[in-house]
């Protein structure tokens, strides 16, 4: 994993100069941990140079986004397109098709879980389950 989040920032690096024409500054700042500093630093500069790069690997680019950095990016996005003509393009862009995609899974684990779980079901004794179940110590439903 660490590997694959050097190749991210250089490839985010170049993804950036894209948006931006070429025009990118970048600043380092200070980490606990110097060697992943130094691998990511490698990369951006890679970039930067317009060498080539690893590719993000497969496993990277099929991960579920999360929403909140996807509502990061919109909003971020939002603010910049008004002084960026550059990003104004992506400005509004639909990156809520992974979100719909999450929001219809979870929906789909809930109502297969519902018809596995009788939430009714009464025990013995109240706030006790049967034992051998999962989660003994929490409270029943």
């Amino acid at each position: 994993m660490y590997a694959s989040v050097c190749i991210c920032f250089g490839n985010l690096t170049r993804q950036l100069m894209q948006v931006a024409d070429g025009h990118v500054v970048m600043a380092l700042e200070g980490g606990h941990d110097l060697t992943a500093i130094c691998d990511a630093s490698e990369a951006c500069v890679n970039a930067l140079l317009e060498n080539e790069l690893d590719p993000v690997p497969e496993d990277i680019l099929n991960q579920t986004p999360n929403r909140n950095a996807i509502a990061s990016l919109q909003k971020t996005t939002e603010i910049q397109s008004k002084y960026w003509k550059s990003v104004e393009r992506y400005s509004g862009c639909a990156l809520t098709g992974t979100q719909d995609q999450e929001q219809e899974e979870t929906e789909t684990v809930s109502a297969l879980a519902s018809l596995c779980v009788d939430v009714g079901q009464r025990f013995s004794k109240e706030g006790s389950r049967p034992a051998g179940e999962p989660m003994d110590e929490d409270p029943a439903l």
